[in-house]
């Protein structure tokens, strides 16, 4: 691309390093700022068009492109008024200072056709580049724990706290390493220069996955600092960006053996990594993929969905970080977070609810999901349905309307819970089990109005694939076997399998088999007795509670 096309509306502490890269790509046109002196400068260094009024910039036809490198409190209005003007937008970091503003230009730029690109500059960075190689290539097994440093005594902003100065540049970065987004974020900082303005915040974040991470800012340190370090299974990589070439990327491969049980350290030389065949100025390869990204039509890495993302996590550390100041903290695991986690949906959930759906779950509103659940990959549950605490529904689930399901009940990948089913608390569904609603259903035909109920009481377990036709009761404790077909009630602590499904024994409440001697059992792991009494069995002692 070699057209004159870009503008850049703020040249100050930051902006004028935009300049430098998008003139030295050969592609600036002009530099919006309030400063005349400041424009002065640009205009004898790079011989281009200056301006301190925004219209000029907006209207200029021949401008395509717009970067935006202004205080964090005006990126909202300036990106708005930039989209709308037909130009395709490279803004600094954040997006926006809240994420329903982040949502409206995201939204806009889809509908504008626009790029809308986020400077989120350690994408770019060659040593991180080659470090998401070497972690996606396997290098350090599965990531355990990310934690970050961004230090420097100063630029010091009354514009903005710490957290949204520093922070978003490794938010970015650990995203992306994750791949998922947070459960539990925990932030805390301190006030010393300004009474509402923290100079000092960390930031602790858990992932659905296991994966922790943390995140330390301050920009009252007496030296520079700019390091990540990433702790797999089976190594650590450290990227410190205030080192030189030679050293920004180390790999350490140290590991944990155990020793009769106690984890012991095992430290090993420390590995340079050799960046210097990809080297370039991060600044320089973050403009030149705005460029192609324009260019091209293609999605940037660091896009307005990859910008609300961050922003999100943004807003949910401030919102911790304010909690705790006003001395009524809850961490973000809440209706805030959850609210943000489905894309801002209005939920039907009582005050102070508490539960965790990954991002592509799908929860309806009108539906009711009780504290300490967690719903996980591509999982739907529709209007009506209630589920109750610290349940644990798999992947690719559907729970649909009007399904009730007890507490503590585990449901396991590729299950649909159809209408007119009831689990009860502490049921188990195995993975792909089926239940049906209608006795014989057919496509051409409604038979909703025939929709039979299915009632799964308390603590029974349904096996893998297992089929269970509807209008019939599964007793209290009892065993589904995998596979098994089910076509009639099944009795309480009642063992089934085969097609049909036929009683091949008992269990105990903890589910091992039974043995009978003289119509009494004594459950051999957990010390429960029963007794057999015309083909169905009492407990005699339950948990150590006498019956």
């Amino acid at each position: 691309m070699t057209d004159k096309i870009v503008a850049v509306i703020g040249s100050g502490y930051w902006g004028k390093n935009l300049v430098r890269n998008f003139h030295g790509l050969g592609v600036l046109k002009a530099v919006c700022d309030v400063s005349a002196s400041t424009l002065e400068e640009i205009k004898k260094a790079y011989n281009v068009s200056t301006t301190d009024k925004i219209e000029s910039i907006l209207n200029d036809q021949d401008i395509k492109a717009v970067v935006i490198s202004t205080p964090a409190a005006q990126h909202y209005q300036l990106t708005k008024e930039a989209l709308l003007s037909g130009k395709h937008v490279f803004v600094e970091k954040p997006l926006a200072l809240t994420y329903k503003e982040g949502e409206e230009l995201v939204q806009l730029a889809k509908e504008t056709n626009k790029i809308l690109f986020v400077g989120h500059i350690l994408q770019y960075h060659p040593a991180v580049v080659r470090l998401k190689e070497l972690i996606n290539q396997g290098l350090i097994g599965r990531i355990q724990y990310i934690y970050s440093r961004r230090l420097s005594l100063g630029k010091i902003r009354r514009e903005e706290n710490i957290l949204w100065s520093f922070a978003p540049h490794d938010i970015s970065i650990i995203l992306s390493l994750t791949r998922e987004e947070p459960y539990y974020i925990d932030a805390v900082g301190n006030n010393f220069l300004h009474a509402r303005i923290a100079d000092v915040t960390m930031t602790n974040l858990k992932f659905p996955s296991g994966i922790g991470a943390h995140i330390f800012v301050s920009w009252l340190n007496p030296f520079k600092e700019q390091k990540l370090v990433v702790i797999g299974s089976e190594g650590m990589l450290v990227f410190d960006d205030t080192e030189p070439l030679e050293k920004k990327l180390i790999h350490y491969p140290h590991a944990i053996n155990w020793h009769n049980g106690i984890p012991v350290p095992n430290k090993a030389k420390a590995i340079p990594i050799d960046i210097v065949d990809i080297w370039q100025e991060p600044l320089r390869a973050e403009c030149m993929a705005f460029l192609d990204a324009i260019e091209n039509g293609t999605t940037p890495i660091t896009s307005g969905d990859e910008g609300l993302r961050v922003l999100k996590i943004l807003e949910l550390c401030q919102l911790s970080l304010e909690q705790k100041e006003q001395g009524s903290f809850k961490n973000a695991f809440n209706n805030e977070y959850r609210t943000l986690n489905v894309e801002r949906r209005t939920l039907n959930l009582e005050p102070g609810t508490r539960f965790f759906a990954h991002p592509t779950a799908v929860i309806d509103k009108g539906c009711e999901i009780g504290a300490g659940t967690k719903i996980w990959h591509f999982t739907h549950v529709m209007p009506g349905a209630k589920i109750g605490k610290r349940c644990n529904i798999g992947q690719n689930v559907t729970i649909e309307r009007d399904v009730v399901i007890g507490n503590r009940c585990k449901i396991q990948n590729n299950v649909s819970v159809y209408k007119g089913v009831t689990l009860e608390d502490d049921v188990f569904c195995g993975p792909s089990c089926v239940f049906t609603n209608v006795y014989n259903p057919r496509a051409f035909i409604e038979r909703k109005h025939e929709f039979l109920p299915t009632l799964v009481k308390k603590g029974a377990t349904i096996g893998a694939n297992a089929t269970i036709v509807c209008g019939v009761t599964i007793g209290r404790y009892a065993m589904i076997a995998a596979g098994a077909v089910v076509k009639k009630d099944v009795p309480d602590y009642a063992i089934v399998a085969g097609i049909p499904a036929r009683q091949i024994g008992w269990a105990c409440r903890c589910g091992v088999t039974l043995k009978f001697h003289n119509n009494r059992a004594n459950c051999n792991y957990c010390g429960n007795e029963y007794i057999l009494k015309e083909g169905r069995i009492e407990p005699l002692k339950e948990d150590g509670h006498e019956s």
